[in-house]
């Protein structure tokens, strides 16, 4: 249901919420700096400041530069990070009309001040209901920030709307109306911000999109278009299928990775077996493989009837750490952990433990038969070899 709140600033507000989360780098750059000043020098009327290093943000202003460039209006476009971020002065551009946030509104009466001291137009858009919280109740300037909070829909999908709309507008020979994307452009950009939005709004509904994500994140540090001047071009390039065969490769080379590292399984007593009997298996110099080992081994644990926890175990910097993950939501591994000094989440925790401690974890157990041993790593080799050919058949 859409709820739409009038003020003096105006704002909508549609549907649910979702969590507010922000990557933050330093971005008040020299460059950014001298770019402004030039900016100012040439009384450029269009500023876009995007949130960095969102992919919302930077496809919202990927669109803000194809809607300048298309009607050759002059524009700066800058990221914009919560450390050390912009100031309002080091925006207050000579000659600006308009300034628009994407995928953030700024921090509280930001928007609000700027638009007061430079007397330009001031249009914000964000999907979070935190940024709620960033809009200020003050109403004493003559010109009024416009926000659209939308929970329904990610920032990048409303930017591309928004601009596309707003170029629709305008018409050209024999009457036709200008389009942000070509057909086949907007084919393959319109999927990236379906998947975008998939995990903006926390639905994580779309196929494959873990494969996709772990395409894209390489791109991350891609977003800033001050350093980086093929950013457009490069974002307009993004194929999904590309990126989902990527990231399904590198989930195959992982379950590759830890099948190996669970031929050497053993029992462990957690806490001397105050917790219970797991199963356990060192993984030095694979610590990155700990999610994908500790889950497979929780529930090979419960299939074996023991506590269907996961301890994956390594060195990190001289100091021995033990890794707890589960896939059964009645048990909480983080009370182990912190009982040793640790902590996390119910599903998914760790430590630093003693090694005299752990050897007494080890030496508790009771010792299984050579064939015990050798069924139970065969079990466990023959599930991940299924999953692995699961997703070799997906990314083909």
């Amino acid at each position: 249901m859409a709820l739409s709140v009038p003020f003096k600033r105006r704002f909508t507000v549609f549907g649910l919420p979702s969590q507010f989360s922000m990557l933050v780098h330093q971005f008040r750059s020299d460059a950014s700096l001298e770019a402004i000043r030039k900016a100012s020098e040439n009384k450029t009327p269009n500023l876009v400041l995007y949130n960095y290093p969102s992919f919302s943000g930077a496809y919202g202003a990927l669109f803000a530069h194809l809607y300048h460039s298309r009607l050759n209006l002059p524009c700066l476009i800058l990221p914009f990070s919560a450390v050390a971020p912009f100031r309002v002065d080091d925006l207050c551009i000579e000659g600006m009309k308009t300034c628009y946030f994407l995928d953030f509104l700024g921090p509280k009466g930001f928007a609000l001040e700027l638009s007061r001291k430079t007397s330009s137009k001031v249009i914000g858009f964000d999907h979070r209901k935190s940024a709620l919280s960033q809009i200020s109740s003050r109403e004493d300037s003559e010109r009024n920030p416009t926000f659209y909070v939308n929970f329904e829909k990610s920032s990048s999908t409303s930017a591309y709307e928004y601009f596309s709309a707003k170029l629709s507008e305008t018409k050209f020979n024999n009457d036709d109306r200008m389009r942000l994307l070509n057909c086949e452009d907007s084919e393959r950009v319109e999927i990236i911000l379906k998947y975008i939005e998939d995990g903006d709004l926390r639905h994580w509904s779309l196929p494959d999109f873990k494969a996709f994500n772990i395409g894209l994140r390489e791109w991350r540090s891609k977003l800033n278009c001050i350093t980086n001047s093929r950013m457009y071009q490069q974002l307009m390039e993004i194929c999904s299928v590309d990126l989902i065969t990527k990231g399904n490769t590198y989930l195959s080379r992982r379950l590759t990775d830890a099948n190996k590292l669970l031929h050497k399984v053993f029992r462990v007593q957690l806490g001397r077996g105050f917790y219970g009997e797991c199963l356990g298996v060192r993984a030095d110099g694979n610590s990155d493989l700990s999610d994908e080992i500790g889950k497979e081994l929780s529930r090979m644990s419960a299939e074996a009837g023991l506590t269907p926890i996961g301890a994956v175990i390594y060195m990190q910097r001289n100091n021995l750490k033990m890794c707890l993950r589960t896939i059964d939501s009645s048990i909480d591994t983080s009370e182990i952990a912190k009982a040793y000094g640790g902590g996390g989440s119910a599903s998914s925790s760790s430590f630093i433990i003693r090694m005299d401690e752990y050897n007494q974890w080890l030496s508790m157990q009771s010792s299984p038969t050579r064939s015990d041993w050798l069924d139970l790593t065969l079990e466990i080799s023959e599930q991940l070899t299924e999953k692995l050919q699961i997703l070799l058949i997906s990314a083909a």
